[in-house]
């Protein structure tokens, strides 16, 4: 759902202080890998693709199968837009004045992100938000850092620092679903309670039907990462951005180490102690990975491609219950112009330019071509030329 606004900051700066266009430096700084550039007055850009959903959920009086809980699955499609409040690669910022030192300006872009789920289309998930450079700071002594600010509508507000880098390639360490006792450390090994339900081959009413995931390996449930690895086996990476993100400001990366943190409205929190008491599902710390892509494909072209990792733990009955999400996206400057080739078909089409083949996508090419196409979306012909829309 891309973002909408002619709104940008045009805060007033200190008498005297130099204008941020005389210094040539970016407010988003690394963050702009998300928005781009382009149109310069007022940078806005859409991602597309495919990913994969897991969440331990509570399941109260048996209302999904017959545990306390519930594994639910979703392979998706999501999109992710972001637009520039900052006035472009030379504007003004976000200003925060402070008491202890000088004001600050922060790079800011807004973003949007829906998730349907790919085997009906039905929405799974809804996020605004902004992202935010923050440059260093004296008081408090902090290096720069970048923020993401969203809110969840299930009563979830979060607020996620760290640090912006560069690296030749993404590294995607393993993820595990598997709930641990709470308080227990987040490593994938310490006081594991495992379930049936993580085992594809153990049948369950506690677990989305099967055939809604039939293209899901047990691989991929055990690591949800390797959809991420498996996205770009075929790609050579020329450059990568990495954001490094958590809500724990004692959780690496060390910067910054105050402020941050999530919060939830009374239902997920709860009152008392169980039984009879504590939270419904709390949720708590919250880690994620964004890697800012450019790779060439095996047919030479080159494109921009976001990929990420987020990790949420759901705290109940007595347990962390990992909640994990993973998704690959592309970006392409839209609208464009397709010529057909032998052997395409819009889903092969709606693949490349939207980083996902179901319907969602290609009705989308087929909608805005259907004088050219005809009445029947499966049949295209070698050298028509087809205009590739944007995401609306």
């Amino acid at each position: 759902m891309p973002i909408e606004t002619e709104f940008t900051f045009q805060h007033a700066r200190p008498a005297g202080e130099a204008r941020l266009e005389a210094v040539a430096v970016d407010p988003l700084g690394l963050l702009r890998g998300l928005v781009g550039d382009n149109p310069s007055s007022k940078p806005k850009r859409t991602w597309s693709g495919t990913g994969f959903n897991m969440i331990w959920r509570p399941n109260f009086d048996s209302e999904f199968g017959t545990k306390d809980f519930f594994l639910e699955l979703n392979l998706t499609d999501e999109t992710l837009s972001f637009i520039d409040l900052s006035g472009g690669t030379s504007g003004g910022g976000v200003a925060n004045r402070g008491l202890l030192q000088k004001g600050i300006f922060l790079g800011a872009t807004a973003y949007t992100q829906t998730i349907n789920d790919s085997f009906d289309g039905t929405g799974q998930h809804f996020e605004p938000g902004v992202w935010a450079n923050v440059p260093a700071t004296t008081n408090p002594s902090e290096a720069a850092s970048v923020v993401r600010m969203g809110s969840i509508p299930h009563g979830t507000t979060i607020n996620l620092q760290g640090q912006a880098i560069t690296a030749p390639a993404p590294r995607f360490a393993a993820a595990s679903i598997t709930p641990f006792q709470i308080g227990s450390p987040d490593d994938g090994q310490t006081n594991l309670v495992h379930f049936p339900e993580e085992t594809l081959a153990n049948p369950s009413t506690s677990r989305t039907d099967l055939s809604r995931v039939a293209a899901l390996t047990q691989a991929q449930l055990t690591n949800p990462n390797l959809f991420l690895s498996q996205a770009i086996a075929n790609q050579t990476m020329l450059g990568t951005t990495v954001l490094l993100i958590r809500s724990d400001n004692t959780l690496p990366p060390p910067v910054p180490d105050v402020g941050g943190g999530v919060d939830n409205i009374a239902f997920l929190v709860g009152k008392g102690t169980p039984p009879s008491g504590g939270p419904n599902a709390d949720a708590v710390p919250v880690t994620s990975i964004f890697w800012i892509e450019r790779v060439r494909d095996q047919n030479g072209h080159e494109f921009d491609q976001l990929q990420y990792t987020q990790r949420v733990l759901l705290n109940f009955n007595g347990l962390s219950w990992p909640h994990i999400t993973v998704a690959t996206l592309v970006s392409h400057p839209l609208p464009a112009q397709y010529t057909v080739k032998a052997g395409d078909s819009l889903s092969k089409i709606a693949r490349f330019f939207y980083g996902s083949g179901t319907e969602l996508f290609w009705r989308r090419i087929y909608d805005a071509n259907v004088a050219i196409i005809g009445a029947n979306p499966n049949l295209i012909r070698p050298g028509q030329q087809l205009t590739i829309p944007e995401i609306t």
